[in-house]
């Protein structure tokens, strides 16, 4: 799933590629991606881009009063083109899902693999409309997320450190693979509960959380679109990287395994060398 570093190279790449530019087309060709009908697509034909933004996990492009709200789920992607083919692609066939064409002929696919359609398209007036965006909690490299902000959002709140990162409503845009990243950084359980951290505990995992997505995002910078998957999972520390060796310790990164989702974790980091107990309520073994 495409997470706050890719969204935001993307949010970069398409900055440049469609800022200033006339949008020609939005044709929707999955009946399962469109989430809004009013206003229609129709009209954004003919209108100017005038920014792209991002909010957690979702591109925003603007054009005149409208917003065209992307969030591309775990299956979902973006791929630009230079030129489409002049014959019209069929609705419900392949993974193609919905296509921006520009004034100028370029533009953009949005495409989703497997049959489990989360992919999600908003066309409205203000984001706020949209209630992913509306229940985001902040952004975790914006300039006011700072170390007591991010105390005040752990605080109070018994959860498992995995589940808290994860959660939008707390903390925007972080998913399965950098909540693995940030934790093994920090050396802490996934496990691990918010109301077990002291003061030192909370800087150091504040900390690498931030280290931790600043440097992705700067891997990612610049990078092509079709490229950012291979490049986000060739810089994982331990994320999908069951049976191999950890980059710090050597020890052998371990999994647990849920019914839609699994996470990867170094014993010798993390849980003091006790592997924790593959099941959906797992707990350190004793």
């Amino acid at each position: 799933m495409p997470e706050l570093p890719e969204v935001e190279a993307l949010r970069d790449f398409l900055d440049d590629h469609l800022v200033g530019k006339e949008i020609a087309r939005v044709l929707p060709l999955a009946i399962s991606v469109l989430k809004t009908y009013d206003p229609p697509t129709t009209d954004l034909e003919g209108s100017t881009v005038t920014s792209v933004t991002r909010h957690g996990k979702f591109l925003d492009i603007a054009a005149g009063p409208l917003h065209l709200l992307i969030h591309l789920a775990r299956a979902g992607w973006l791929q630009w083109k230079d030129g489409f083919s002049a014959t019209p692609p069929r609705p419900g066939k392949g993974p193609l899902a919905l296509r921006v064409q520009l004034a100028g002929g370029d533009g953009f696919d949005l495409t989703e693999m497997g049959t489990t359609k989360r992919l999600a398209v908003h066309l409205v007036r203000d984001p706020a409309d949209v209630p992913g965006v509306a229940r985001l909690g902040p952004d975790p490299l914006a300039d006011s997320f700072d170390r007591d902000a991010f105390a005040v959002v752990l605080g109070g709140r018994r959860r498992q450190l995995k589940g808290a990162l994860r959660d939008q409503s707390l903390i925007a845009g972080i998913g399965n693979a950098y909540s693995d990243e940030i934790l093994h950084v920090a050396k802490m359980s996934p496990f691990g509960l918010t109301t077990s951290l002291g003061e030192d505990d909370i800087t150091h995992l504040y900390h690498a959380m931030r280290t931790t997505l600043q440097e992705a995002v700067e891997r990612s910078r610049g990078v092509a679109a079709g490229r950012l998957k291979a490049e986000k999972k060739g810089s994982m520390r331990v994320h999908g990287r069951t049976g191999l060796p950890c980059p710090v310790c050597g020890d052998t990164v371990l999994e647990v395994s849920f019914s839609d989702s699994s996470l990867q974790y170094c014993p010798t980091c993390q849980t003091g060398g006790k592997p924790l107990a593959d099941r959906r309520l797992s707990r350190l073994l004793k």
